[in-house]
Parts: C-alpha cells; structure tokens; sequence
C-alpha cells in the first residue's frame, strides 16, 4: 500500500485488538513508474515476496450512525468480532465506514482518526476489518444504507501485494488515481508509530519514492468523490496537482 496511516486491521473474522497499522502513500502514476519501483524492489531486497493478487472494490459511506451498523451487523459476526466492531463505533473520532469486495467476499471497514488525520486518509487511523458470511456487497451495502448512511463514492482497484520483511507494500492500480504503492507497518503500541512512519520513509527513499502529500491526497479524494461514477471500474485517471 502507498500512503500513511495507522490502523488497528482485520483481515479475518478473528480481529486483533491493540494492533496498528502505519500506512505510507506513494502516488507513481503510470505502468512505467510501477514496473520500476517493482524492479528495484526485487533487485535492493531479495526476500521480496509477492503475497496475492486481486481486485478490490471499496464502497465509501457517510451520514449514518456507526453504533447502529454495528448492532445491525451483530447477529451475523462472530461474538468477539461484533464486540469489537461496536467498540470501535463507540469510541471511535470521525468514524470512516466503508464496504469492501473481494475474491467474492464481502466485508465490512471502520476507520477512527488517531490524533487530528482524517479517518479516509489519516497517517495514524484506527481501523476494524471483517468478513460478513453469507452476505453479498450489494447486501452488505444495504444494511449500511438502512443505518441512515448514503453513498460517498465506489471506489475500484486492483492490488498485488508483496512482503518486504516486516513490511508490506501494496502497488494498486486504482480507478481516477492511477498506480499508487503503500507501505505498511504493523505496530503492536500507537506510540511506536513514528519510528515506524521513519521506517517506511527510510524504506521508500531507498526505492525512490516519495511520500504523496496529505493535502495533495485529500484534494484528489475531494475530486474523485464529486466524479467517482465517470471512473469506477474503468482505467480513466485525473491529475490534481
């Protein structure tokens, strides 16, 4: 993954509590500038692993109540998943609300600010992450819809993900932005996220990338959702400088 954040990330119906995941944006553009970046990363680091590869739909949610999704998704997570979904809503600042599609399955992503970010595309964000069984993303996004939420924007990528130690990167090919890379770190204590943030830096200066600005990266998200239907599912992009 290409941007900055940190998150507590749930990619099972087992979620993990006290986890955060430091994210770094990287905007490359075109094919070109990512066929690079993946040569580099293959020739600098060896343990280099390409981990999976798929295509993402992510549905953004706003002006509902967070607490209601969670009792409404309750009966269908697992008891120590609903629990900690509705903690989350709870006590989270800014709850960001989405819905995500992948290899056939849906889930459902809050994400809480951590500090003055945005919980879309904060540095440091609280996130919870879970698989709904037996639910289509249609279905998913109904259930959100009943809660009072309205559609953002849907947002389409496709992802390869690799490993790099104990970091992770993601080079996405996304609708409107083009490729973008992230990097991840996962930290056990929200106050280790800085040295992990320098890092990831550290990591991207060694690989030629810089880091995408925060106000530059909320303009472009400001632009896709006022234009999202022009570009979701299609190769189109924009550049907002």
């Amino acid at each position: 993954m290409l941007f900055t954040k940190a998150g507590v990330g749930y990619t099972t119906s087992a979620m993990a509590a006290s986890a955060y995941e430091v994210e770094i944006k990287s905007l490359l553009g075109n094919a070109s500038a990512a066929e690079a970046l993946k040569e580099r990363m293959k020739t600098l680091h060896t343990d280099c692993v390409l981990r999976a590869s798929f295509v993402q739909l992510n549905h953004y949610f706003e002006g509902g109540n967070p607490n209601d999704l969670a009792q409404r998704l309750a009966a269908y997570l697992p008891f120590d998943t609903a629990k900690e979904l509705a903690r989350l809503a709870r006590e989270g600042t800014k709850v960001s609300v989405r819905t995500r599609g992948e290899n056939g399955i849906a889930s459902i992503v809050l994400k809480a600010s951590v500090g003055s970010d945005t919980s879309e595309n904060g540095v440091v964000r609280a996130e919870a992450q879970a698989p709904v069984e037996g639910f289509s993303l249609d279905a998913l996004d109904a259930e959100a819809l009943a809660s009072g939420y309205r559609y953002q924007a849907k947002w389409s990528r496709a992802r390869d993900e690799y490993s790099l130690g104990d970091a992770s990167m993601c080079l996405d090919k996304n609708a409107g932005y083009g490729y973008l890379a992230e990097f991840e770190k996962v930290v056990d204590d929200v106050a280790r996220a800085e040295s992990a943030r320098a890092e990831l830096l550290s990591l991207m200066r060694e690989l030629g990338v810089s880091e995408l600005p925060q106000d530059r990266l909320e303009r472009m998200f400001a632009f896709y959702n006022a234009h999202w239907p022009e570009y979701y599912g299609t190769d189109k992009i924009f550049v907002i400088n």
